[in-house]
């Protein structure tokens, strides 16, 4: 792995001015790395940061990319990430013109980190420096500990998708509190650490004078990253302070054991509070990145397309470039492309809005003719989309904006398949051309961790209630969730959940349930689970 050239660097900065002037807001500076295919191996169980902290389950996700690449080689074409600065890795055999294309898409998608409100939590700190710090962090404490430094990394992970992620969003939206963090730092954390003496704080308050002097600009950012740093579990301890004497988010199981847990909190445990916080702001990290792949990456194939179009560097390989957009972009008739869909939404709503669509004197005509000829030429189509841009996340976007206008644009439908007792072979039919069904088909396919409720009952067993929303959990893994979450809490634990039974006949023989027959064969019913002293069992709750 190794910058690019020279030459690849000055054709990314012009694709950069270009970009600018076509309205994309984004930072100055960038980094561009040239890597193999062997290298993307390496960096894609890492999620591409090469920071990232250690973990077995890298090694075997590496060892099975690996051998995938020897039946089907690939060649990836590039992958950007969300630091400070953002950094792209390229593939090592890409020419010129193809380089031309893929900066553009990059481009797309720092402006996209860089000014959708649902990455708002990133804008403030270097993520591949967090990383490094700890990743150093969980080295010092595996040299110390050995391997319950993985065991803690596997129960975290585990329960690592139950975060606080839109309530650590909603914090930027409210009004801010008095209480700073450098404030907290020196008036509670300093001196709650049972580690701090006078001459330790005297030293912390001269080095963050020195920062200031050396840095006047941002000397007090710098600080606190080096703060955060140093004490991983800082951030946890000053989001539970501005909370104002609540008992801590109860939607974020993570930080309930480590405000609540008293095993957690023995002083001889107290090494475990950095690891799991450690697997929490990683995971804070990555939510709005799985939350918006079609915004996403819708995004950056519309500007990619736009800009590299009107390219005059790209004269003679137009067609090359059609071809290889078409991999990119292509709809498929069966699945989903969320490249493709996301485009195809973003050019949609520019038309629409462009032509006063998007209003409420337009939803309100019934006549197709009406409506295929309607136009108020409002000239506001490129900045709906930039406030779209900015505003959105895939499931609003998905619900806010498929309807039956774009579905037949694109001829789309929900297909299924069925056996052809005939040729006992499945074939594929069109199932519905609906727009609310192809909505919700691609509604199913979005992220959506479960929801949770928790309480401590009186024997200071661990309570969890799944909010069921017509899909139940997957049942392979909870007995080792619960068994983690049990070693975590330090006592018993219990999950209450809905998981379906089939409908029986009077016989007594279960009766089989067809796809395309009613929900009313299935029967939902509530289980409780419970982990006590590494035995899980389950039973029927009336």
């Amino acid at each position: 792995m190794e910058l690019v050239s020279q030459h690849a660097k000055k054709i990314m900065e012009g694709c950069k001015e270009r970009a600018r002037d076509a309205g994309l807001r984004f930072q100055d500076d960038s980094l561009e790395y040239i890597v193999t295919n062997r290298d993307f191996l390496q960096l894609s169980p890492k999620n591409m940061i090469p920071t990232l902290y250690d973990y077995w389950v890298q090694d075997v996700e590496v060892l099975k990319e690996q051998g995938q690449y020897e039946l089907y080689p690939n060649n990836p074409y590039e992958t950007v990430i969300n630091t400070r600065p953002p950094i792209s890795y390229y593939n090592d055999n890409n020419p010129d013109w193809l380089n031309v294309m893929i900066f553009y898409h990059v481009i797309g998608h720092i402006d996209f980190f860089q000014n959708n409100l649902f990455f708002r939590h990133t804008w403030d700190y270097d993520f591949a420096g967090k990383a490094l710090a700890d990743k150093r962090l969980l080295a010092k404490l595996r040299s110390e500990k050995g391997r319950w430094v993985d065991y803690i990394i596997e129960f975290s992970r585990a329960i690592d998708n139950l975060v606080g992620y839109f309530d650590l969003l909603s914090s930027f939206t409210t009004e801010k509190k008095k209480l700073s963090k450098l404030d907290y730092y020196f008036d509670v954390f300093l001196q709650q650490k049972e580690q701090s003496t006078t001459a330790g704080y005297v030293a912390e308050i001269e080095r963050f004078n020195k920062s200031m002097r050396e840095f006047p600009k941002d000397g007090e950012s710098r600080f606190l990253e080096s703060v955060k740093s140093k004490h991983a579990e800082f951030e946890s301890f000053y989001n539970k302070a501005v909370q104002e004497g609540t008992k801590g988010n109860k939607l974020d199981l993570l930080q309930f054991l480590m405000e609540n847990s008293e095993f957690l909190n023995r002083e001889e445990n107290k090494w475990m509070l950095m690891v799991i916080e450690v697997i929490r702001t990683t995971s804070l990290y990555f939510q709005p990145q799985i939350r918006t792949k079609i915004l996403n990456e819708g995004w950056a194939s519309y500007w990619h397309e736009n800009l590299f179009l009107n390219d005059d560097r790209i004269s003679g390989h137009e067609v090359d470039f059609a071809v290889v957009n078409a991999k990119v972009t292509s709809m498929p008739r069966v699945g989903l492309n969320p490249y493709a869909l996301g485009m195809r939404l973003f050019y949609y709503l520019e038309s629409q809005a462009e032509s006063g669509k998007i209003s409420y004197d337009y939803q309100r005509i019934s006549d197709n003719e009406r409506r295929r000829r309607f136009d108020s030429a409002t000239g506001k189509g490129r900045g709906f989309i930039f406030s779209v841009r900015e505003n959105f996340c895939d499931s609003m976007f998905i619900n806010a904006f498929i309807d039956q206008d774009f579905v037949n644009l694109h001829k789309l439908f929900v297909a299924d398949k069925r056996l052809n007792k005939e040729r006992m072979t499945w074939e594929y039919y069109v199932k519905s051309k609906k727009a609310k069904h192809y909505k919700q088909m691609v509604a199913d396919s979005l992220y959506h961790p479960p929801s949770i409720t928790i309480k401590v009952d009186k024997d200071n067993s661990l309570v969890l209630s799944h909010l069921f929303e017509g899909k139940p959990l997957y049942r392979d893994y909870i007995e080792g969730t619960l068994l983690g979450l049990e070693f975590l809490w330090g006592s018993k634990v219990s999950l209450y959940t809905h998981e379906a039974e089939l409908v029986k006949k009077e016989s007594g023989q279960s009766q089989p349930v067809k796809k395309e027959e009613p929900d009313g064969k299935v029967t939902w019913k509530r289980f409780r689970y419970t982990m006590t002293n590494r035995k899980m069992t389950r039973v029927v709750i009336d």
